[in-house]
């Protein structure tokens, strides 16, 4: 609609939202009402509507309308829990050496008034655990960073949590070769089914059986690691009755067994378990997870930056002895 402001009459815009369109017309064209004869008329002019439809000679715009721009939907991420269960000290040095007894000769015994009291030796060794570093990156146009804000911090998020995803498979996987972490599944103790004398014993005795063997190491077991699957197939065992031995399913219970938190985990292998002290064995951070810019060698004039995501740890189990690893299926 083409309007004049003049005179005291108000704007279309300015109008009372109760006006009626005569009413806000009039107010519009007070001016020019003013100096008029019965017989004159005021135009007023509809210009062609603006819609959201495709732009076209009809004065449609719907290729400036902006569509709002949601978060960025990113891929599932797995809960990584290893980590959680170890003891994690922060170092300063590339390697840490930490001597370690390896034998106890205890002459300790009753002695008689006046008699040679019994001696006693220990020995140590001096162990080094290297660090390695964990690291990964990509690529991305300084424009798409500043041009979409949120994908700097996506990056962000998704280049430390494959940090985190990469260390945890190492934690408990890693052969110790190259640059590869001492993994706990390859140094555990293997589960011993002469332990106690079960006959055709069940996936849930096999797990006390492992507890047992790794509280004969006199250090305390504290979890429990296997994969979800072989969690769930435990859970869901039920006796002759048809009654869930774990417990009725309608009250939800944090994962345990025998008193020690089980922890289900994807990175575990399918028909494995790990059983001992967790508390006991330590990560050694050097480089806390962080992620870097920087551009590498003609990418300054290509205009993109590259992404780094690292970390740098040590890990080495003190306490191999405490940790039991098992398989389900083995044959008693």
């Amino acid at each position: 609609m083409a309007q004049s402001r003049r005179g005291g009459g108000s704007s279309f815009f300015g109008s009372d939202a109760s006006d009626t369109w005569g009413r806000q017309f009039i107010n519009a064209k007070s001016g020019d009402l003013a100096g008029m004869n019965r017989s004159d008329r005021v135009a007023m002019e509809i210009k062609a509507s603006i819609t959201s439809a495709t732009t076209d000679a009809a004065g449609s715009a719907g290729d400036l309308i902006v569509p709002a721009r949601d978060q960025v939907i990113g891929m599932p991420k797995r809960r990584l829990t290893i980590r959680d269960l170890l003891n994690v000290k922060p170092i300063t040095s590339g390697s840490v050496e930490r001597p370690k007894q390896v034998s106890r000769a205890t002459g300790a015994a009753p002695v008689a008034e006046g008699a040679l009291k019994p001696g006693s030796e220990m020995q140590f060794k001096l162990e080094t655990v290297p660090t390695r570093v964990i690291a990964h990156w990509v690529k991305a146009s300084r424009q798409i960073l500043e041009d979409a804000p949120q994908l700097e911090s996506m990056i962000d998020v998704e280049l430390r949590y494959g940090l985190a995803l990469e260390e945890e498979d190492q934690l408990l996987n890693g052969d110790g070769t190259g640059q590869n972490l001492k993994g706990m599944n390859n140094v555990a103790a293997a589960f011993d089914l002469d332990v106690l004398d079960i006959a055709a014993p069940n996936a849930i005795d096999k797990i006390g059986m492992a507890i047992l063997q790794a509280s004969l190491t006199d250090i305390a077991p504290d979890g429990i690691v296997m994969h979800p699957s072989d969690w769930w197939r435990i859970r869901l065992t039920k006796d002759a009755d048809g009654k869930y031995l774990l417990g009725d399913p309608g009250k939800v219970v944090a994962p345990s067994l025998f008193g020690l938190p089980v922890v289900p985990t994807p990175s575990q292998t399918v028909d494995n378990f790990l059983v001992g002290s967790f508390g006991s064995q330590t990560l050694y951070d050097r480089w806390s997870a962080r992620v870097e810019l920087g551009f590498v060698d003609d990418d300054f004039t290509r205009n993109l930056v590259t992404i780094l995501g690292e970390e740098r740890v040590g890990f080495d189990p003190e306490r191999p002895e405490a940790l039991i690893a098992g398989t389900f299926t083995a044959a008693p």
